[in-house]
């Protein structure tokens, strides 16, 4: 998509701190103090209302990518309706199979979604009170490295305090807490793309503060498929840290 002069004319340093950097943090605490207890009751109880919130959380992220691409100029036919469905079906399958595991299940996609929330709220935080040389101009000009640093940061620190509760060595907890929170980082980077081909802001406007499901969720749609493969890399049974 071509950029327009506002785009080109941005510096590659991103502003620090300012009122305009922080406008829309109360909207998403906001946000977030409601959906993250509802979110976290599901994931605690498990069984078909997990599964029904994630199919629900699948169905509404497709409409979304579907939304995306007419507002792109795009149709809405059976291909991109095939492309929006590869893009939301893993991670719904990755999150109902991880979360189904008799014993390990709840630790397991609980880990996983501190990792994206410690990335995501670590890059927020480390970006707007640091700034700096941007990662990605192109694709989201609002992102700098001194984010995605604090971002990785504090998805190792999830990794090390998992280990430290489960009793087992650090270093593979934390190994996997950072790699789960880079893909994470990718994912976003991914969604903010996808925005950018289309040509729209946010992929919706159901979560004040955050746009739509695709903006909220785009590390864990990158991270859960991810943390299925490695779950049946490790064996079946078996905590993402240890």
């Amino acid at each position: 998509m071509a950029q327009g002069p506002a785009e080109i004319a941005q510096p590659d340093i991103a502003p620090t701190t300012g009122g305009t950097a922080w406008r829309d943090l109360r909207v998403r605490v906001a946000s977030a103090a409601v959906l993250a207890p509802l979110g976290l009751a599901a994931l605690w109880w498990g069984g078909l209302l997990w599964d029904f919130v994630i199919l629900a959380l699948g169905v509404g992220m497709s409409a979304e990518f579907l939304g995306m691409s007419r507002a792109g100029g795009r149709h809405a036919g059976v291909g991109m309706a095939a492309r929006g469905l590869c893009y939301v079906l893993p991670t719904v399958v990755a999150l109902i199979w991880l979360r189904g595991e008799a014993d390990v299940g709840r630790a397991n996609v609980l880990f996983l979604v501190l990792i994206v929330w410690a990335s995501d709220i670590g890059a927020y935080l480390v970006g707007r009170l640091i700034g700096g040389p941007r990662l990605a101009p192109r694709v989201s000009p609002g992102k700098t490295w001194s984010g995605a640093l604090g971002g990785l940061a504090a998805a190792l620190v999830v990794g090390w305090a998992a280990t430290l509760i489960w009793g087992v060595p650090a270093a593979p907890g934390i190994f996997v807490a950072g790699a789960l929170g880079l893909i994470s980082q990718g994912g976003d980077l991914f969604e903010s793309a996808l925005k950018r081909h289309f040509g729209v802001k946010d992929s919706g406007r159901i979560i004040p503060g955050h746009g739509g499901l695709l903006d909220r969720l785009d590390g864990l749609l990158a991270a859960a498929p991810a943390a299925g493969t490695l779950v049946l890399i490790l064996g079946q049974g078996k905590v993402l840290w240890q």
